[in-house]
């Protein structure tokens, strides 16, 4: 397979700096674009762009839709700019250094809410909008839905709801939906304004040769409309509670493994179908990005089954996937595969040879090669050409927090006698540099670097510790942060190593 070589950056755009508690789509987004370009980088990479919510955490990975994308991340100017409000809100009195969830919301909840008006009074186009809900209403309609009758069940879980609607009970769903049409209507504007947003970042990207990836949580959230509205695809009893619950075995980040809570797949109800809710899917994220991540892949092949009730997830066990019938109607959906395979934690051999079988790149993260590094595959001289290439992921420390709190001894002396480094003890930002050095001169295919790593920032830059509760997703890079510096060293490694 011939693929030049590119790198990039990894950023959700949630990060971005801005004045309305959370970074968004508009003139922030296009100038990190710009930054890209100007350093020679062709990926820009991104978490999930689902909704999220506070009982969740604000994880994009735990969304209560697979296929909506997060309000949130509206730009208020680009509303203004299109002709959808006349003025951008009052600028908060104190500027948030963090992610303001709350803030965010009550703003952005605040613009779509004065836009839906203009349009209900004929501002815009609203034959457009009308093409849009009819052309996703495969999924759109069950999203806005969902939300409806969550908010009208005063945020409960749908497997809570009054039975009829709990069970989707037809008739008592068309009598909700014709009641609450123009709250449904409003929803589905959202998403309309979310989409032309998106549609116009991506178009700028492409304009300056930036491809965007994104990213693939593979199991949705229980109390989302993904499940609520196929409950059959899912392992759930009666009452729609799940029978078993998807996570991962003893690792890297737990000593008891990490209980997600999702429900597992009823793989035979998918396979009986063709996979047709995965096609659809995946073929929604690719009108959204170029390339898409697919985390957790390896259960496709083989997934950790938590017994529901369990207190942790070393309770659970190994299950058969739909492996290799799976990635046969993928190709066949897909011919060109433009998928990443998240390939982290245990991996077994029919993990590799699936992958290698139907051409999926996989992941190396550095900090995870510091150890027994002579056949450690993470380690540089191990790797592969059809792979991608990280300093760390989203799950891990920064390359600087990693290296000032986290690294072992071993780790230490191996990394250093490794990078041929003797004297005085690197800094947290110098280790930082030398592990993007060593990235970008893999032989890996694809870069792919943290903007935190980019800037040597310590681990208060940290996005996700697993397992932890709260204070997560809410890193941004500050209002007036200086990144000339770094993107000089970027753009002369990127040019120094053949990727640009």
């Amino acid at each position: 397979m011939k693929e030049r070589r590119r790198s990039g950056l990894l950023l959700h755009p949630t990060s971005l700096p801005g004045p309305w508690g959370i970074g968004d789509l508009g003139k922030e987004a296009r100038r990190f674009v710009d930054f890209l370009a100007a350093t020679g980088q062709t990926i820009w990479q991104l978490l999930p762009l689902s909704p999220t919510e506070s009982a969740l955490g604000e994880s994009p990975y735990s969304s209560p839709s697979a296929m909506a994308g997060n309000l949130l991340l509206l730009s208020p100017e680009d509303l203004v700019g299109d002709g959808w409000l006349d003025a951008v809100p009052a600028i908060p009195s104190v500027p948030s250094a963090a992610v303001d969830y709350a803030l965010a919301r009550r703003i952005k909840e605040a613009v779509v809410d004065e836009a839906f008006r203009n349009l209900l009074a004929g501002r815009g186009d609203g034959s457009s909008v009308e093409a849009f809900r009819r052309r996703q209403a495969w999924w759109l309609d069950d999203h806005c839905l969902f939300s409806e009758l969550k908010e009208a069940h005063r945020g409960l879980p749908w497997f809570r709801w009054a039975e009829p609607y709990r069970d989707r009970h037809e008739g008592a769903l068309e009598k909700f939906a014709a009641e609450r049409e123009r709250a449904l209507l409003k929803r589905a504007f959202g998403q309309y304004l979310f989409q032309r947003q998106w549609e116009r970042l991506k178009g700028y990207g492409a304009d300056r040769g930036v491809l965007f990836w994104g990213d693939l949580p593979i199991y949705p959230s229980l109390d989302s409309a993904d499940v609520w509205s196929r409950r059959e695809l899912f392992r759930l009893d009666a009452e729609g509670r799940p029978l078993a619950l998807a996570g991962v075995p003893p690792d890297y980040f737990s000593a008891t493994g990490q209980l997600w809570g999702n429900p597992l797949y009823r793989w035979e109800v998918h396979e009986a179908e063709r996979f047709a809710w995965w096609t659809r899917r995946l073929a929604r994220l690719l009108d959204l990005f170029d390339r898409v991540r697919i985390d957790h892949f390896r259960g496709f092949i083989g997934n950790w089954a938590i017994p529901a009730g369990a207190e942790t997830a070393s309770e659970g066990h190994w299950e058969k996937g739909p492996g290799r019938r799976f990635l046969s109607v993928l190709q066949e959906t897909f011919p060109s595969m433009p998928f990443v395979a998240e390939n982290l934690g245990v991996i077994t051999d029919d993990v590799t040879e699936a992958m290698e079988t139907f051409g999926l790149p996989g992941m190396l993260v550095l900090l995870f090669g510091c150890v027994s590094m002579g056949t450690n595959p993470y380690a540089p001289h191990n790797h592969q050409r059809w792979n991608v290439v990280y300093t760390g992921t989203h799950d891990n420390n920064t390359a600087s927090g990693w290296w000032k709190k986290e690294a072992t001894r071993e780790e230490r002396e191996s990394l250093l006698a490794y990078l041929g480094l003797s004297g005085a003890m690197p800094s947290g930002e110098e280790m930082a540099t030398h592990l993007l050095r060593v990235a970008l001169g893999s032989v890996a295919c694809w870069s792919v670097t943290p903007f935190q790593d980019l800037l040597g920032l310590g681990e208060e830059a940290r996005m996700n510790v697993p397992g932890k509760r709260g204070g997560n997703w809410c890193w941004r890079l500050g209002e007036n942060a200086d990144v000339t510096g770094r993107g000089e060293i970027l753009a002369r490694l990127t040019s120094l190593t053949g990727r640009n």
